[in-house]
């Protein structure tokens, strides 16, 4: 199985921003459909729920960044179950095909899942 190549192949960007046609395949990985966003506004190529962190980790995190760290484990914890798993394998596809834009809602990029995401994307294991 390849390692993705090079990190530009991996992009993070919030879903509100207009698509550019370097994002290559945009997969929307929030639990929940981003609020005030037409799907054809969106132009997604999947919504990969099963890659987000659940509504209850979510909730007690609440983007409370001393918080992050722990909630940085926990993710990953569920991250190794197998609904999880089945998406990262989705994603991992998608990147070996070209370039891979994760998106999201999240205002504060660095705080969020995705960041944690990537990197578990990124070690490939």
């Amino acid at each position: 199985m390849g390692e993705m190549s090079a990190k530009d192949a991996l992009r993070v960007r919030r879903v509100y921003e207009p698509p550019e046609p370097a994002d290559g395949a945009r997969v929307l990985v929030d639990r929940l459909w981003p609020r005030g966003l037409s799907k054809a506004d969106a132009q997604l190529t999947e919504w990969c729920k099963d890659a987000a962190p659940s509504s209850e980790l979510r909730r007690w995190y609440r983007h409370e960044g001393e918080r992050f760290e722990v909630f940085a484990e926990r993710y990953r914890e569920e991250l190794a179950q197998e609904a999880a798993q089945r998406a990262l394998a989705r994603l991992r596809e998608y990147a070996e095909e070209g370039p891979l834009t994760l998106l999201t809602a999240t205002k504060d990029l660095s705080a969020s899942h995705v960041n944690v995401l990537t990197e578990v994307l990124q070690e490939g294991g």
